[in-house]
């Protein structure tokens, strides 16, 4: 499933949803504007890297579904880094942090328990994420050599797998049209498998994507 695939299923989901929702939900349906800031690493004991920020963005819809549980779709758009340490082999001693940018789409299926109805709520749910491969930022960095390898280059380890699922939970907060919203995303996928089939200095690559969102959801 390319990028511009994803987006139209994507597309095509939420508004099936939408339409759905407003011929069964009793009681409410709403759409929602959602934009915020990222937190973003890699939890592997392959590489030694450092959180990194960025930023999130996209369109979410919250229907009324029965026992005090609501039900969410969303798409979410998102540009976030992370940091991987690499050595220079032209200057002796000499390490930087290697800064690497990740694009991505996400699609979302989430339950969330109402606490305090419009006010309070629990969110928790699977995560269908399509990212881009990691970019390195400068590239004067790409042929650094990445810490605890002799040979691994910082551009040796672009080539991310594309497909990736992740778990979510968090809380929401505010008002029956806006809400803050703080959740934790854990990637039960290997992130970096695609690596072990490019012949390199290591190939058993492990890493899970760990995300944390701080929003703002605007429902209109």
């Amino acid at each position: 499933m390319n990028f511009k695939t994803f987006l139209l299923f994507a597309f095509f989901i939420v508004i099936s949803h939408q339409s759905h929702s407003q011929r069964n939900y009793n009681e409410y349906n709403r759409i929602g504007i959602t934009g915020g800031i990222t937190l973003f690493d890699i939890s592997t004991s392959d590489l030694t890297t450092k959180q990194g920020n960025g930023f999130m963005a996209g369109f979410t819809t919250r229907g009324s579904f029965r026992n005090g549980f609501d039900l969410i779709y969303g798409i979410t758009f998102y540009g976030t880094q992370v940091d991987v340490l690499g050595k220079n082999n032209e200057v002796p001693f000499e390490s930087s942090y290697i800064n690497y940018t990740i694009s991505a789409a996400q699609l979302n299926f989430l339950a969330s328990y109402n606490i305090v109805k419009n006010h309070l709520s629990l969110e928790f749910g699977p995560v269908l994420n399509i990212n881009s491969k990691l970019k390195i930022k400068d590239e004067k960095f790409e042929d650094y050599i990445l810490e605890g390898y002799n040979f691994l280059k910082a551009k040796d380890i672009q080539d991310i797998g594309p497909i990736n699922f992740h778990l979510a939970a968090g809380l929401t907060a505010g008002l029956e049209s806006f809400r803050v919203s703080a959740q934790y995303q854990y990637g039960v996928t290997n992130m970096l498998n695609k690596l072990n089939d490019n012949d390199l200095e290591y190939s058993d690559f492990k890493g899970n994507s760990s995300t944390i969102t701080i929003a703002l959801v605007v429902y209109i």
